[in-house]
């Protein structure tokens, strides 16, 4: 996982546990690090950094980051090619880095809100990696996709398409 990654899951968590129901956006977590730690970074160099455009960390930034966040600082380094800790499954890492890209994907397109939603719903569904599998079959399935909307916005349910029993055709 880089360091953007680290630190775009690590807002994440932040939004989560301070009951926003969201990940916190770079700019409440650097308002957020002057009140509560006395200092802060500016919105533009963290965005820098979660985009890689500064991939190392001065010692100052990452004993910052990782007193706000209360983690370790060796945590706040690019992870090696291939790394995986022991005790997560080679699954649980790729279900973290579809979650982080989706949050990340979500803060993007905030000034979509149908399409903001939708990204969060996923990320926050237990198995996000499950929900977009189920999202392309449902893509795959000809006809299904648009089947689906028309029940979802016509806000009630619709018949199946089938002709009803014979017993109640001349009710």
């Amino acid at each position: 996982m880089t360091l953007g990654n680290k630190l775009r899951s690590l807002r994440a968590v932040e939004g989560s546990l301070r009951g926003l129901g969201r990940p916190m956006t770079q700019q409440e977590l650097t308002k957020a690090m002057k009140r509560e730690v006395g200092r802060g970074l500016s919105q533009a160099y963290l965005s820098q950094i979660e985009s890689g455009a500064r991939p190392h960390l001065t010692h100052g930034t990452r004993t910052l980051l990782a007193r706000f966040f209360r983690v370790y600082p060796g945590f706040l380094v690019d992870d090696p090619e291939g790394y995986t800790p022991e005790l997560q499954s080679s699954l649980r890492v790729v279900d973290a880095k579809i979650d982080s890209w989706l949050y990340a994907a979500a803060e993007q397109f905030a000034a979509d809100p149908e399409l903001h939603r939708g990204l969060l719903a996923v990320a926050e569904h237990e198995d996000s990696r499950k929900a977009l599998l189920l999202l392309a079959e449902i893509l795959r399935t000809p006809g299904l996709a648009d089947r689906l909307g028309e029940v979802l916005h016509s806000g009630k349910p619709q018949g199946s398409g089938h002709p009803p029993p014979a017993n109640s055709r001349n009710n």
